[in-house]
């Protein structure tokens, strides 16, 4: 999620594997589920394409319906449309309110009208991790293969400037990151840490967060043989934790970032904890830095990097690793066909969350660092369930704080798509569409 950022054991073992929590079990009767509550219009100048659902010939629409319905009718889930009809083998329940609106926005915008009509009220569900999980599990069926060829009439390209040029990526990250501090802080632990924490068990609970987030940066910086006298280079600098509990270890480190309200409130927090001498943070782009490093770490950074700058950033890697270092990345991935098909297509969470963006897969990382660098992956743990975990203890959290999301100015739609966006995160990782995995890169010496 982040370009940021956990007492544990050292990372000489993965994360303890564990099934995914059980989902709340949904009701298999036809008796309707409570209605949610109103959603308020969209401000149309502030949200242009929520407010209004977008012009669509009939034909369009038609075809989207059929196949929707199609679709819904072979899953585990109970679509309801305009409380009268129920399709869907039975399941979690999704409330299609507006069906016409609905299948309106997915003949035209595809999957970017699909979340587009959550955030309109259009579609809702007591259960919208549930109703995600099982669309996230039958995310390569959904369409009919042959159809699927066709993808280009529904599904637009990136737009240029969301490219991972210098200038693009910072866009991109101020975009995302310099939302406001206040608002991440009133959903995240007390150690503003944006990324998966490691549980000991599951269920988690809210009160272990810190703990587990501590644990991850620790498993990380074991990774990377972080100690006394280190010089480590962190890219992506979140609020400062890793930097802080790398600067505790005796090691000097600089992290860079290319938000400044992240800049900011990770060098006050750095300053706090006595490390200023320690852990310097620069706004800057991860390739103008210069001098060579120990070791290297990189929390969930890659992600918005683009594929088109996949070999220029494990190029700067390798270029800024001292002889004998080591590099340790924490990554989201996803499968490597997916990746593949989807690498170039324009989606709801380029539009909303984070422009630009690209999760990569296993086997892209290992081929680019082998056809543009000489490092290769010599350790790779995966640890998606707790992922999940964590997504439910910031989503409830988030949930729970709608006053004070209010207060600092964010309406009612914005409030729909964050909570679409945490939950759907959520569904990739409990379906094992997504995956978050711990990566040790090293230089192959030649002899």
């Amino acid at each position: 999620m982040s370009t940021s950022h956990s007492p544990s054991s050292p990372a000489t073992s993965p994360p303890a594997a564990a099934p995914s929590p059980v989902l709340p079990a949904q009701s298999q009767s036809q008796s309707p589920a409570p209605a949610p509550a109103h959603v308020p219009d969209a401000d149309p100048e502030r949200w242009p394409d929520i407010a209004r659902p977008p012009h669509a010939s009939r034909l369009r629409t038609a075809v989207a319906r059929r196949l929707v319905r199609h679709a819904l009718a072979r899953l585990p889930l109970r679509a309801r449309l305009a409380g009268q009809e129920d399709i869907g083998l039975g399941g979690p329940l999704m409330d299609i309110r507006d069906p016409d609106a609905f299948f309106r926005r997915i003949g035209v915008n595809g999957l970017i009208g699909f979340g587009e009509s959550y955030m309109a009220g259009e579609w809702d569900s007591p259960d919208p991790v549930g109703v995600l999980t099982v669309l996230a599990g039958h995310v390569a069926t959904l369409i009919p293969q042959p159809l699927q060829k066709l993808r280009g009439l529904w599904a637009g390209r990136r737009p240029a400037e969301q490219l991972g040029t210098p200038e693009g990526a910072r866009d991109n990250i101020s975009h995302h990151y310099d939302l406001s501090n206040e608002l991440f802080a009133l959903f995240l632990d007390e150690t503003l840490s944006y990324s998966s924490a490691v549980f000991r068990s599951f269920p988690a609970d809210a009160e272990a967060l810190p703990a587990a987030q501590h644990r991850k940066i620790d498993r990380l910086l074991d990774l990377a043989g972080v100690g006394p006298g280190t010089e480590l280079l962190e890219i992506g600098t979140g609020w400062g934790e890793l930097a802080i509990r790398a600067a505790a270890r005796g090691a000097r480190v600089l992290s860079v970032t290319l938000s400044a309200e992240q800049r900011d409130l990770a060098r006050r927090r750095i300053s706090e904890a006595g490390y200023a001498d320690r852990a310097e943070v620069r706004l800057c782009d991860y390739r103008s830095v210069e001098g060579s490093f120990d070791a290297v770490v990189s929390v969930e950074m890659i992600e918005a990097v683009g594929a088109e700058y996949w070999p220029v950033y494990f190029r700067t890697l390798e270029e800024r690793l001292a002889p004998g270092g080591r590099i340790a990345l924490q990554a989201i991935t996803m499968p490597d066909d997916r990746m593949r098909a989807s690498r170039t297509t324009f989606t709801w969470i380029h539009k909303y969350i984070f422009p630009g963006g690209l999760l990569p897969s296993v086997e892209a990382m290992a081929e680019v660092t082998a056809e543009h660098t000489g490092l290769r992956i010599d350790r790779c743990d995966d640890f998606g369930t707790h992922y999940a975990e964590t997504l439910r203890l910031w989503r409830e959290r988030f949930t729970e704080r709608t006053a004070e999301v209010d207060a600092l100015g964010f309406d009612a739609t914005f409030r729909r798509m964050w909570t679409f966006y945490l939950a759907y995160s959520e569904a990739g990782f409990r379906s094992g569409y997504l995956h978050v995995r711990q990566l040790l890169l090293t230089r192959q010496e030649t002899a």
